[in-house]
């Protein structure tokens, strides 16, 4: 059944008649059905580590919408609290971690070959999923890439202009250099897991890679993507990855060969006529409707889903949001642009 799935026909380069669609975040608060599972759970990260849980919201939005793919649902932040940072969540604030800024708190940090004992619900979830998705939808695993997730593990929480991170990484480079090849590396162990329990393809979420300015973009964007890519493919021969260093720009050209990925993800600040020209050219490409006409709907959101679609109609296309869909987003948008992609 494999190659019968739209979305790894599209990752493997066929133009399809009708992009298929899957949406970041589409487990999440806007549905009345995922916020009763969270309050079943208790609360955020113990959802993520019940297996029966996490496979239940993965599965709601395909229940309700039938998008040909679901994510696992889990969170960038478990492979750093799986090598040894505390992880917390505030409510309304989101996540804090303990921080890693010098040599010793490095050293502390778990080797790679330790992780699993944290993230077996992780792969359980997984297995569940694989056995209870309808036949014709394609299991994405996912993790943060190591640029994104070392912002919140040096800073030990979101920060509006990554600045920590930046700070550790011109005051001491080995320090920072060193988080960066133990999450590297970790990504490579997570993902790999995922695989074997089910994942048919993966993707990176490079979510902050836009605050990398020059050769660190390339330095510290990119290439631990490819080292990722590289090794999974390695490992897993025919694994599609996707690769999602938001807030790109023009840099997204020249992502495909850059990093090896069979999709490059773009976020709704290029358009998609520029992204034909430029991204779709290499390869398959996803995105990118602003998740804010998740929120307003009506007429823009018609347009604005055909706009894209015929944008990218003459290359491989995922059809996508070009950031996750927020909290107050209306349920019947998103079937709206559900009808609007596959029907009109």
């Amino acid at each position: 059944m494999a190659q019968q799935k739209t979305i790894l026909r599209a990752l493997a380069g066929e133009t399809l008649p009708t992009p298929p669609i899957w949406m970041m975040r589409q487990a999440g608060r806007y549905l009345p059905e995922y916020r009763a599972t969270r309050a079943q759970a208790g609360d955020f990260l113990s959802l993520c580590y019940n297996p029966e849980l996490a496979a239940e919201v993965t599965l709601q939005p395909i229940r309700r919408y039938g998008f040909d793919a679901a994510i696992l649902f889990a969170d960038i932040l478990l492979l750093p609290q799986a090598l040894g940072a505390d992880l917390w969540f505030v409510t309304g604030e989101g996540p804090r971690l303990s921080t890693i800024t010098t040599p010793e708190e490095l050293g502390r940090l778990k080797p790679v070959e330790e992780i699993h004992d944290t993230l077996n619900p992780v792969y359980e979830t997984v297995k569940i999923l694989a056995q209870d998705l309808p036949k014709e939808t394609t299991l994405i695993g996912f993790a943060g890439a190591p640029w994104t997730v070392a912002t919140y593990i040096i800073a030990g929480k979101g920060t509006p202009d990554q600045g920590p991170a930046h700070a550790l990484k011109a005051e001491n480079r080995p320090v920072f250099e060193g988080i960066m090849h133990r999450l590297t590396e970790g990504t490579i162990a997570y993902l790999s897991k995922q695989i074997e329990a089910g994942a048919e393809c993966v993707k990176l979420f490079d979510s902050w890679a836009g605050s990398l300015e020059g050769d660190d973009f390339t330095e510290f964007s990119i290439k631990p993507m490819q080292r990722i890519t590289a090794a999974l493919k390695q490992k897993h021969p025919g694994i599609p990855v996707i690769a999602f260093p938001r807030g790109a720009g023009t840099k997204y050209a020249g992502v495909h060969a850059a990093t090896g990925a069979d999709c490059v993800a773009v976020d709704d600040g290029v358009d998609a006529a520029w992204v034909a020209d430029h991204v779709q050219k290499d390869g398959c490409v996803q995105g990118n409707l602003a998740s804010a006409h998740m929120v307003t709907g009506g007429q823009a959101l018609v347009d604005e889903t055909r706009r894209i679609r015929d944008a990218l109609s003459g290359g491989a296309h995922i059809f996508n949001l070009g950031h996750g869909i927020t909290p107050e987003a209306d349920p019947a948008n998103v079937q709206l642009m559900i009808d609007t992609l596959r029907g009109g």
